[in-house]
């Protein structure tokens, strides 16, 4: 079943103005629309499959973040960059936080955490489409309701997660909720106005119709904050993204030029140098 919203998830605006129309390359090949709220600027998938829908759009080896095998070129750079991005992250948040609790909000095959782990955090999970992690001594749940149980943290993350989330202002507010007093959340999204979404339009592979719900500029997502009672401390870059990104959508206009990917992913990167729109930002929040 579909659900078509009729107003914005964001700040409850009525009025719309067609976006784009996009595909689903990697699983299923329907098309979906992509809808700009008038007031805040939040471009939605609008209709989009329900709660209990969605989840036929995540099961194939071809969605990454919940396979590991590296069964072709892209998921092998995937995951070799994702090893370098395990170190970046962990040195970003211990640069605001010494070790304490950590939670990861939608922790696919559960890497990070894992990580963080082993890096002396006391780690807890949560991913609906997984039913358990490799590493025993984490605490994984797959249900909000246990997730909402939990002590507070220190430090909850959601990596590339809220643009999935259907109640993305529920979710919000629940995870501002369960910081501690001058505990900090770290959103990583897509960024709409990076030069490689601009370039390669409805090809862009971080708009992922239909898993991914939202899709925000950083004017949007300051709103989306705001309305949480959250306020924005920083916003940091995630450049790798530009390159696996930019190379993903080659593939999907056809054709899969590595070079043209590269070339594309340093022009992004490059103008982002001065206009802060990298392929996808990091959001340090706080309460």
């Amino acid at each position: 079943m579909y659900q078509k919203l009729e107003e914005c998830p964001s700040c409850k605006h009525t009025l719309f103005t067609n976006h784009l129309i996009c595909t689903d390359f990697s699983i299923s090949q329907e098309s979906f629309a992509l809808v700009r709220c008038n007031k805040c600027g939040l471009v939605f998938t609008n209709p989009r499959p329900d709660e209990n829908n969605i989840g036929a759009y995540y099961q194939s080896d071809k969605y990454i973040s919940h396979a590991n095998k590296s069964n072709n070129l892209i998921n092998g750079v995937y995951k070799i960059a994702r090893s370098f991005t395990l170190r970046s992250k962990r040195q970003l948040i211990l640069s605001y936080k010494k070790p304490g609790r950590i939670l990861d909000y939608g922790c696919g095959t559960g890497h990070f955490i894992d990580f963080m782990y082993k890096s002396g955090w006391e780690s807890v999970a949560y991913d609906p489409h997984i039913k358990q992690l490799s590493n025993s001594n984490i605490r994984f749940h797959d249900t909000i309701q246990k997730v909402s149980n939990e002590d507070k943290f220190d430090v909850i993350t959601a990596w590339h997660v809220i643009e999935h989330v259907h109640d993305l202002k529920i979710t919000l507010k629940l995870l501002r909720k369960k910081l501690k007093k001058g505990g900090l959340l770290f959103v990583a999204v897509p960024n709409i106005n990076s030069y490689d979404a601009l370039h390669y339009k409805k090809y862009w592979a971080a708009y992922d119709v239909p898993r991914h719900l939202y899709h925000f500029s950083q004017s949007s997502f300051k709103v989306l904050a705001t309305t949480c009672k959250l306020s924005v401390v920083k916003v940091h870059p995630m450049k790798l993204d530009a390159f696996y990104v930019s190379w993903l959508s080659e593939k999907y206009q056809g054709s899969n030029n590595m070079l043209s990917a590269i070339n594309n992913g340093l022009k992004s990167n490059r103008q982002a140098k001065s206009s802060g729109e990298y392929s996808s930002l990091i959001y340090v929040l706080k309460t």
